[in-house]
């Protein structure tokens, strides 16, 4: 099967045969964009099809590209991806990319969902409490990146930005990483996605290889799953996430 016939089952399969139906302006554009999006991308193996929807919705939350996540919620649920997956994608983006952003991208995966005929309302997915996010999120964050990596880091805080120390436990690792339905290794891979598609962020890129590998996810899975944000952040992103990749992992 050459790469038109892939590009075309692929675009049906996700996209109901309307990948870019909506791009009026230039159907020579709309047709290159569909057989790399389509033909190529898509059909990378390393990753579930589930996977790679929640990654896609990843990048298109991180660069704001809103107009378009109602189509990709669309076809992520056509693929297998269950909404509260996909609430839960971009609610693990929050401490990387900000408030804002996510909320914005929340509003168009919930207009999505009421255009399939799916509750708004779903179950609530935290674990912690007021009195517990600190100390749960602080644990998870010490079995991901090391207890003696992050006492360590902790301690040598200055004063001024000791309560910074306590936000990222607090806040990304508790109020986050600590919620329900997706799995540690799934919501690492989507934190990882999530700081390359930023761009500038490479030592933090770096941190989250690690920490990738550390629970479970292979080089492999981590170039898999750049190479679905490629066609939404283009090359120069991509490869620099890849040389973050490569520095950690072929040390």
């Amino acid at each position: 099967m050459n790469r038109e016939m892939i590009a075309e089952q692929n675009n049906e399969k996700w996209f109901e045969k309307n990948a870019f139906g909506d791009c009026m302006a230039d159907k020579e554009f709309q047709k290159i964009a569909e057989n790399f999006l389509c033909g190529d991308i898509l059909e990378q193996g390393e990753l579930s099809d589930k996977q790679k929807a929640l990654v896609i919705l990843t990048a298109l939350t991180t660069c704001q590209m809103l107009p378009s996540i109602v189509r990709y919620t669309l076809a992520a649920l056509r693929v297998g991806a269950k909404p509260e997956e996909m609430k839960e994608t971009l609610y693990q983006c929050t401490p990387y990319i900000g408030i804002e952003k996510v909320r914005c991208a929340l509003t168009e995966v919930n207009r999505a969902f009421q255009q399939a005929g799916i509750l708004q309302e779903q179950e609530k997915q935290g674990t912690v409490t007021e009195t517990t996010r600190l100390e749960k999120g602080l644990a998870v964050q010490q079995k991901i990146f090391g207890e003696d990596n992050i006492n360590a880091m902790r301690a040598a805080a200055p004063e001024e930005l000791k309560m910074i120390q306590d936000y990222l436990s607090a806040w990304c690792f508790g109020d986050f990483y600590t919620r329900k339905v997706l799995d540690l290794k799934m919501r690492e891979l989507i934190t990882f996605c999530a700081i390359c598609c930023l761009g500038g962020c490479e030592p933090q890129a770096k941190a989250h290889v690690g920490a990738n590998i550390h629970v479970g996810n292979t080089r492999e899975i981590l170039i898999a799953a750049v190479t679905q944000c490629l066609p939404f952040i283009g090359f120069p992103r991509t490869l620099n996430a890849i040389s973050c990749i490569d520095e950690v992992t072929k040390k």
